[in-house]
């Protein structure tokens, strides 16, 4: 198999020091990470913020060392030969900042292509033909400071194509950007891959849609780990077996989620409130059991008031994995 990018056993620790006479403490950001991505292919890392996504593509750009393990892409270590890898990739960082103020989009991304050794006659090309994908070329002209923070991102999204690397990571490339824009952004995507089968990008990202729709496989990452790893529909696949149902109840007026959970056959149940009521997701080992959790909830004088059953989602497979929902592990609850 050819691999765009390799990872064997990658981990990396950080050093935190309290104070001077704190010892040091340790913190994990990565743990045995091996991942195998075949060039031309569009790979997701999803998971929740802290989750050790960034700090991964920082290693494979060549931002920042490994702790343990290697790492490998384009065909070279990260570690050992990191002036051979860095002309074959690029990297854009959703939220980071972009430009120079005092110049134009167009000489903002054609300063950079001569970073890159670009011939002027191409960096206008690919300039124009770029911005007019993601719906920018009428402020071609305009100084980057003038644009809005979602125009500006959406320049330095651009940037990222412009050379058009061998290897490109998006790190959470739409944070940020409204439903346009991040439409924009995922068509620019789909059109760079669908041109060139030899492309490869790794997309990091804690959008669920975003993931399911783009990618060919998905890495689920959290705590520094990676704890699946498949195409979309195979990860979905591994709940086909499970109820899944979704009820817009009452209030549970301080009862959480604790007297559901402990009901045998409950695989995993998240609560989160909503305009006065309460939306209770619910992960079962059988239809059956929605007969008890109904049960349960008429005791504790909680009405429903509206419930579906649903079709796996990546949500669910994060929740299966985790035991708690992508916003309950961010909120750190």
């Amino acid at each position: 198999m050819d691999l765009a990018i390799k990872t064997d056993h990658l981990g990396r620790i950080y050093k935190i020091r309290g104070g001077k006479k704190t010892e040091a403490k340790e913190l994990i950001a990565l743990n045995d990470v091996n991942l195998e991505v075949p060039r031309g292919e569009l790979f997701g890392l999803l998971g929740p913020n802290g989750a050790g996504k960034t700090t991964l593509i920082k290693i494979l750009t060549t931002l920042l060392a490994p702790t343990s393990g290697r790492g490998i892409v384009a065909g070279f270590d990260v570690a050992a030969d990191p002036e051979k890898v860095r002309p074959r990739i690029n990297m854009v960082s959703g939220g980071e900042s972009s430009g120079y103020g005092l110049l134009t989009v167009r000489e903002n991304l054609w300063m950079f292509a001569q970073f890159y050794g670009i011939p002027s006659k191409i960096a206008n090309e690919r300039i124009k033909s770029l911005l007019e994908i993601v719906g920018l070329a009428d402020r071609m002209n305009t100084k980057s400071s003038d644009l809005s923070t979602g125009l500006r991102q959406k320049m330095n999204i651009v940037r990222g194509f412009l050379t058009d690397p061998d290897v490109l990571f998006l790190d959470e490339p739409t944070l940020g950007l409204d439903v346009g824009a991040s439409r924009d952004t995922r068509k620019l995507i789909r059109q760079w891959m669908s041109t060139n089968p030899d492309r490869t990008l790794l997309l990091t990202t804690h959008y669920m849609v975003e993931a399911d729709e783009l990618c060919d496989r998905v890495a689920i990452i959290n705590g520094g780990k990676v704890l699946a790893c498949d195409t979309p529909a195979n990860l979905k696949h591994r709940l086909q077996k499970d109820a899944l149902f979704r009820l817009e109840v009452s209030p549970l007026n301080g009862l959480g989620v604790a007297p559901f959970e402990a009901l045998p056959g409950v695989r995993t149940v998240t609560h989160r409130p909503l305009d006065g009521r309460a939306v209770l997701e619910f992960i079962l080992a059988e239809e059956d059991v929605l007969g008890t959790v109904i049960n349960t909830m008429t005791t504790h004088n909680i009405r429903i008031l509206n419930f579906q059953k649903r079709e796996p989602t990546l949500e669910d497979v994060f929740v299966d994995l985790v035991g708690k929902s992508m916003a309950e592990v961010e909120g750190g609850n």
